[in-house]
């Protein structure tokens, strides 16, 4: 499906992983010009299509900004936060737009490359069950870094938590509470001080235990609010976990893996003795259409 802006329309997809919602721009050639403002029409929940972010579906070599990762990927997903704002990963994005890729016929089940602002990240979609149910896709998201300074704390309210700063190509800080509700209603982005350590913004996750190697989380991403799912903040979550818990793969040299539950469903992260994180989970495409071409009317789409 190609991208057009014509006067037939903009041909649309929708898909999620564990609740984490994407509108999905088609763009193979990089024809259109998404702007924040039209990014954040088209994830409008009342007035656009809705979603917690935007993947345009582009050739690696039709994008300046993945250009140099055509060798190693085709496509490029380029992800914008549902205010229209850029960000560098994410990781229930990637999982759809593998499930895409696959479903469209541009890849086929297996392991695939894909580019985005924080590299290439490399995916295997599973086959699809004999019921139908699509196959679970699992993503190498890379290494995770574990970077200073120390002593950063979350705030909410009148409360404050340690937290640990976790990159998973972009920023997490993560704190361990007592119950999920200490977050509050996360409808703006909590307090991270020191000020200096996240000076592009971060997204916060809160964690609490339900088990042996077994957590839950909810997640204010910056640029989105409160999401029902974050993939790298579940990577994150689970490296965290894992070096409160005493476990770090690269000193053990075995795996670690721990399950993340989300408001929007599960995860299961896995932590590698070479420092790979790898993440397992559903992702599905549930809807396609056109936008109406008298609703584009004045958006700058080239």
């Amino acid at each position: 499906m190609s991208a057009s802006a014509t006067a037939t329309g903009l041909s649309f997809l929708k898909g999620h992983g564990t609740q984490n919602d994407f509108v999905i721009i088609p763009d193979p050639d990089g024809l259109l010009d998404l702007g924040p403002a039209v990014v954040a029409r088209l994830c409008d929940r009342r007035a656009g299509i809705g979603g917690d972010g935007l993947l345009r579906v582009v050739r690696s070599a039709a994008d300046p900004a993945a250009a140099d990762q055509a060798d190693q990927a085709e496509w490029f997903m380029d992800y914008r936060n549902s205010d229209g704002s850029i960000a560098e990963m994410c990781g229930n994005g990637v999982r759809v737009f593998a499930r895409y890729l696959v479903n469209a016929g541009l890849a086929e089940p297996g392991p695939l490359a894909i580019a985005t602002r924080a590299g290439v990240r490399r995916a295997v979609v599973a086959e699809d069950a004999a019921d139908g149910t699509p196959g679970e896709v699992t993503v190498d998201m890379g290494r995770a870094l574990l970077p200073g300074p120390d002593g950063i704390e979350v705030t909410v309210g009148e409360r404050s938590w340690p937290a640990r700063n976790v990159n998973m190509g972009n920023p997490h800080a993560v704190a361990f509470v007592a119950d999920l509700d200490d977050a509050g209603d996360l409808l703006r982005a909590p307090r991270t001080t020191p000020e200096s350590a996240y000076p592009e913004g971060v997204n916060v996750e809160f964690v609490v235990d339900r088990g042996p190697r077994h957590v839950a989380m909810r997640v204010h991403e910056r640029g989105s609010g409160e999401t029902w799912s974050c993939g790298t903040g579940a990577c994150a979550v689970g490296v965290a976990a894992a070096r409160r818990d005493g476990l770090d793969p690269a000193v053990t040299g075995e795996a670690v893996t721990y399950t993340v539950d989300l408001p929007g469903g599960r995860l299961a992260i896995t932590e590698h003795p070479d420092g790979r994180v790898e993440m397992t989970g559903p992702a599905e495409i549930v809807a396609t259409g056109v936008i109406d071409p008298a609703w584009l009317g004045g958006l700058p789409l080239r």
